[in-house]
């Protein structure tokens, strides 16, 4: 089993759960959190050497720069529908990333 395959895939999937978390319950802590663990997630992806590594860093950075907005928005400015609205955007860039992450899961073969 490729450990640092397990780590980036992790933070991958809990940028996009607690993302959707922020949808549920409008809270300033959750969408801190869910940007935080997406940066974690952008940094972890610099390193990988896949086919469609550009477009998972892509992805990504797409996320990095709904997120931080949307905490921006919700902070400062109060507009919980604007930061709504980035986290929705945010999550389809996480969707995409994952539909790329199967895409390569089903084409690398792996021998047990």
């Amino acid at each position: 089993m490729d450990w640092g395959k397990v780590v980036y895939i992790f933070f991958a999937l809990m940028s996009l759960t607690t993302t959707a978390g922020f949808l549920y319950e409008h809270n300033a802590v959750l969408l801190f959190v869910a940007a935080s663990i997406n940066l974690v997630s952008t940094l972890l992806k610099i390193g990988v050497k896949n086919v469609l590594s550009a477009e998972l860093f892509a992805s990504s950075l797409v996320a990095d720069l709904h997120l931080i907005p949307a905490f921006v928005y919700f902070e400062v400015y109060g507009e919980t529908k604007t930061a709504i609205a980035l986290a929705i955007g945010a999550i389809v860039a996480n969707i995409f990333s994952m539909i790329i992450v199967a895409i390569e899961a089903s084409k690398i073969k792996e021998e047990f």
